[in-house]
Order: C-alpha cells, then structure tokens, then sequence
C-alpha cells in the first residue's frame, strides 16, 4: 500500500472497540514490532525512549499505534534496536497465506 502526499486510505482504518479513537493496522503492526523487539533486547520503555531520544510517554503511542512516525524518528528506533531497516521490517511482513487444499 503506497500512500502519497494529502491522500489516504480511509478503508483500511480499525475503530477501537468503546474508543472514538480509529487505528491504522499498519501503525498497529509497527508498534507491536517495535514493542517486541523493544522487549527481546530486555530494555523498559523508558531505557528505549532514552536510547531513541524519544520521550517515554510518545514511545508508548507508538507501541499502541497511535503515532504516524516521521522516517527520521523510524530510523531511531530501527538504530538503537541495533538493527537494519530491512531487518526491522521483515519482522512486520504478514505470515504467508494458506493455500488453498484441492478438492
């Protein structure tokens, strides 16, 4: 999904049950991989928002998908988890698809 400057895919937005708030699984998958890796590595959200030079409390944002990050900021995160850009987003790919068993 490629997303361009002043557009945006409203379709692909998740409202949080008993939230006005509406979540884009996208940002949802990238807070959960930071979280993960965020946690594989053994730091507290506070240690990480500190190793990133992000505040604790936006870092927290992210990890719930809250938060469209600037690219300058992904490459923080991506830095300080002591990985690869390509590395950190391979851990977001979707699992394959089944295929589907003939009949």
């Amino acid at each position: 999904m490629v997303f361009y400057a002043g557009e945006f895919d409203h379709c692909n937005m998740v409202k949080e049950s008993g939230s006005s708030k509406t979540k884009v699984p996208e940002l949802v998958r990238f807070g959960e991989n930071v979280r993960r890796l965020r946690k594989e590595r053994g730091y507290s959200q506070e240690a990480f928002g500190d190793a990133c030079g992000i505040d604790r409390s936006y870092m927290g944002g992210i990890e719930r998908g809250e938060h469209n990050l600037a690219l300058v900021n992904i490459l923080k995160i991506v830095e300080a988890l002591s990985l690869q850009p390509s590395e950190f987003f391979r851990g977001m790919d979707a699992p394959p698809k089944k295929a589907r068993q003939p009949k």
